[in-house]
């Protein structure tokens, strides 16, 4: 598999702190990476790595199969990103930010209007940056950041701050990025709900440690369902159930069925019957991704 970005034991330290610890990072070429945390958990400090700002304690870091520190002006010139609020003149339009920038960078003036595009800004080009909303800025910033149209996009909380359909937006942007151009897109967010509709690849870091690493399916596989049955005399027919070689579990009162599977769940529910348990309800209860994410980050405090 080709990977564009992996790092090695990437360490930070600040003094005593230890803002990311021996971080292993591996992210596949035309993937969007969630690189999911709680705030404080180490993702900016990584991204600012990643990114050449901040230079790692130790560990390495190689981009396009290059190591960093050796090739960061060639590898950064292949690289996009948005990290924190993108700043603007105010007083300039769309265009001349983009401008501005594409000076600097040396990119021809028909990336332009072919960034305000991707970003469907193309309509407001000569509009003033100062009259748009907090969503139009973020685009423009996403526009910016693919000016030299990038292989590797990194985006840190690109949705903050945005109304319902300003993250829809940027949300649908983001998933075009690889198919339309490509990219391989990292993005961080705290909210596992955002990552969930959009990454195919999900890393998650609590207290600087790297503590899940796998496609968004794998992480879906850990949100199990759990059948319950409601049922008159609970204990009773947990230790039926028991008896008769099916899996159960009996918490506070409630019978959950450990194996799922419909057949497993229709002989259980026959079997009670049977044995003259009135059956109340049967419901599959579904653990949510934020669920699966709290338990996660909550067993690595714990441990």
């Amino acid at each position: 598999m080709e990977y564009i970005v992996e790092t090695e034991n990437l360490t930070k330290r600040f003094g005593k702190e230890l803002a990311v610890s021996a971080l292993e990072m591996r992210i596949p070429k035309g993937e969007i990476y969630g690189f999911l945390g709680p705030n404080g958990a180490g993702k900016t400090t990584t991204i600012r790595m990643l990114l050449g700002l901040m230079r790692p304690t130790s560990g390495s870091i190689r981009i396009f199969d290059k190591d960093l520190t050796r090739n960061r002006i060639n590898i950064l010139k292949r690289v996009g990103s948005l990290v924190e609020n993108p700043s603007y003149y105010p007083h300039l339009t769309a265009y001349e930010n983009l401008e501005a920038l594409r000076k600097i960078l040396g990119v021809s003036k028909a990336r332009i209007m072919g960034v305000l595009k991707i970003v469907r800004l193309q309509e407001v080009a000569n509009k003033k940056v100062k009259g748009f909303s907090l969503g139009m800025k973020q685009r423009l910033g996403i526009a910016a950041s693919l000016l030299n149209n990038p292989d590797l996009l990194i985006l840190d909380e690109p949705t903050n701050g945005l109304d319902p359909s300003g993250i829809i937006e940027i949300r649908q942007l983001i998933q075009r990025l690889p198919q339309d151009y490509g990219m391989t897109v990292i993005i961080s967010s705290h909210l596992l709900s955002e990552i969930d509709q959009m990454a195919t690849t999900v890393g998650i870091v609590s207290k600087g440690r790297m503590i899940f690493q796998d496609s968004i399916d794998e992480m879906r596989k850990f949100a199990k369902q759990k059948v319950l049955l409601k049922v008159s005399d609970s204990k009773a027919a947990w230790r039926a159930l028991l008896a008769k070689g099916l899996r159960a579990d009996l918490d506070n009162g409630n019978l959950s069925l450990l194996n799922r599977t419909d057949e497993k769940v229709a002989e259980a529910v026959k079997y009670l019957v049977q044995e003259g348990f009135s059956i109340y309800r049967v419901e599959e209860e579904k653990k949510s991704l934020e669920d699966v994410f709290l338990q996660m980050t909550k067993e690595e405090h714990v441990g």
